[in-house]
């Protein structure tokens, strides 16, 4: 494994200047995913910039009627500041619910949001927030910033600085872990704005994180998990794994979304009786 050197900037301009007369290096966020990336020969680089020095980075505040959280907050800071527990709960509840208390304490938003893992938790709840996110160039909506497999809207030498999160009515997110690594099996993010706008967003399909705009339709239209009661997530948006098929998957989409909707509207969420979905689904149908 070849040497890498540290860099460990203080401001803004030296992280960009960094990246500009250093084509090879890795911006450090946190390395929850970087250093194993790294360690197991997956990635390529020449330095490490970590950015935990550089100012601003870390702040939760509001401005105006919209949160601003820093790309270097960690999850655990998000989970516990008291303005985002008391005001945006979901994303409070959506930190905690991440790894364990080591990975919590070190890995950052904004390294989750540029890494873009297809089973992360935080772009399906960015995404259904319609969240924006603000770089060292630009300010890019999350419906332009995740584009698959871990792949983003970030160019060669652009960073995120932070995000901003717009008041919304009510929002939670619900996920089937995947027990050894705590990532989503599937997760649902579902929002619901003052107008009555309904965004769905979900994670761990093994493509990236997706809306899914059926259920979106349908919901802002009658708010109500009888309204789902015909909708099924399509299977063939869903990859495999060894952890669970795809038709087990696309199955999940549909239960978390109405036990969503079922937290807040206080229904029932239980679908009509149909065969048992295995996660293995070797074609056999249990009752």
């Amino acid at each position: 494994m070849n040497t890498v050197a540290y860099l460990r900037p203080r401001s803004i301009a030296e992280v960009s200047e960094c990246l500009i007369s250093l084509p090879e290096a890795r911006l450090l966020a946190g390395g929850q995913s970087l250093i194993a990336a790294w360690r197991l020969r997956l990635c390529e680089l020449t330095h490490f910039v970590d950015l935990q020095d550089v100012p601003d980075l870390k702040d939760i505040r509001l401005e105006g009627d919209a949160l601003w959280v820093g790309a270097m907050c960690t999850h655990a800071q998000i989970a516990e500041s008291p303005l985002i527990v008391a005001q945006f709960p979901m994303l409070s509840a959506l930190a905690q619910g991440i790894a364990d208390a080591q990975i919590r304490n070190v890995g950052t938003i904004g390294g989750a949001l540029a890494n873009n893992d297809p089973a992360a938790c935080w772009p399906a709840g960015v995404l259904a927030m319609h969240a924006d996110i603000v770089t060292n160039q630009r300010v890019i909506n999350a419906d332009a910033f995740f584009q698959g497999f871990f792949t983003t809207a970030l160019k060669e030498g652009e960073w995120i600085l932070g995000l901003r999160f717009s008041r919304i009515t009510w929002a939670t997110y619900l996920k089937f872990e995947q027990v050894a690594s705590r990532f989503a099996l599937v997760g649902v993010a579902v929002v619901r704005a003052a107008n009555g706008q309904v965004r769905v967003a979900v994670t761990g399909l093994g493509q990236g994180v997706t809306r899914w705009h059926a259920a979106e339709s349908t919901l802002t239209s009658a708010w109500h998990v009888q309204s789902l009661n015909k909708l099924e997530f399509e299977s063939d948006k869903v990859l495999s794994d060894i952890h669970a098929s795809a038709k087990y998957r696309a199955h999940l989409v549909a239960v978390l979304c109405r036990r969503a909707v079922a937290a807040n509207t206080g229904e029932s969420a239980a679908m009509q009786r149909q065969p048992l979905i295995t996660p293995s689904d070797n074609g056999s149908s249990v009752f």
